[in-house]
């Protein structure tokens, strides 16, 4: 498993289709997954920036991980986003469910980072949500980078300040594959 981390805009949806068009990996994308099967008045809730619940994220994942083969490599984009995500996904690790390869995390400057959010022109991208987004990315997602570095877990900080192919080249020259 190849976990893509980083804060809405960084290009991890990008860097994810990448590796599913020229490698073939299954590709958990937490943001599709929610703008499918999330609606009523949880949805609105995510439209205007607030995290779901961890029990819900988690239950949403695992129901993609029973579509797929979890012995072959394969890409999450976007989760975790807490501690609790990131304790449940260990375990899953720990108990041998599948093996990870990397945790990438794409970084951009935040004033690039709003630039591509407003530009993709989606109801949720509003400067406010977007500044709702950096907050608790801050607060939840920044320590699950230190979580798993705890696990001696190979994590990678990756410039996403550059054209998608580079970002792309950088993240392939990290891991062996």
């Amino acid at each position: 498993m190849i976990v893509l981390m980083g804060v809405a805009g960084a290009g991890k949806s990008m860097q994810g289709r990448l590796f599913a068009d020229e490698h073939g990996f299954a590709w958990i994308s937490t943001g599709e997954l929610f703008r499918v099967l999330v609606t009523g008045k949880r949805r609105q809730q995510m439209l205007e920036g607030k995290l779901l619940d961890d029990q819900e994220v988690i239950n949403m994942v695992d129901r993609a991980f029973n579509l797929i083969d979890l012995q072959q490599e394969f890409l999450l984009d976007g989760f975790p986003r807490t501690i609790i995500q990131a304790q449940w996904l260990q375990e899953q690790i720990d108990n041998h469910r599948f093996n990870l390869t990397a945790i990438f995390n794409l970084i951009a400057p935040l004033d690039v980072i709003k630039l591509r959010l407003l530009a993709r022109g989606r109801l949720d991208d509003t400067p406010e949500s977007i500044a709702l987004r950096f907050k608790e990315y801050n607060q939840s997602t920044l320590p699950i980078l230190d979580f798993f570095k705890q696990y001696q877990a190979p994590v990678y900080d990756i410039d996403a300040n550059k054209n998608p192919l580079e970002v792309y080249s950088d993240i392939l020259a990290k891991i062996k594959l």
